[in-house]
């Protein structure tokens, strides 16, 4: 009975600990989402800029620099790049807003 109750007593003094414990790691899990998109949106416009120059590249070396097809084609392909990154991040919140869901349920 004596081992029992320093066993509980034991346990409730460290269950604070462990709550401190898991708030700081979502705490440090949100910080690292927020710094993964930050890096993938960083590499998808370097990624969109050099797809972007390559097109303007082809359309100079074709002699067509000027034409409205090569303009028209540009900012077709601009706003493409624009739709999909909004379509990552949208995907991005929602399998966080998920995970967080899940981790929340689980603990």
């Amino acid at each position: 009975m004596k081992k029992t109750i320093i066993a509980l007593s034991a346990l409730m003094l460290a269950a604070p600990v462990f709550a401190a414990t898991t708030h700081a790691t979502d705490d440090t899990v949100a910080e690292a989402h927020k710094g993964a998109d930050t890096a993938k949106e960083k590499l998808h416009k370097a990624q969109h800029q050099g797809a972007e120059q390559k097109l303007k590249a082809e359309h100079a070396a074709e002699g067509k620099r000027d034409a409205t097809t090569s303009k028209i084609s540009e900012g077709s392909q601009k706003a493409w790049h624009s739709t999909k990154e909004g379509s990552e991040k949208a995907w991005d919140k929602t399998r966080q807003g998920a995970e967080e869901l899940k981790n929340k349920a689980t603990n």
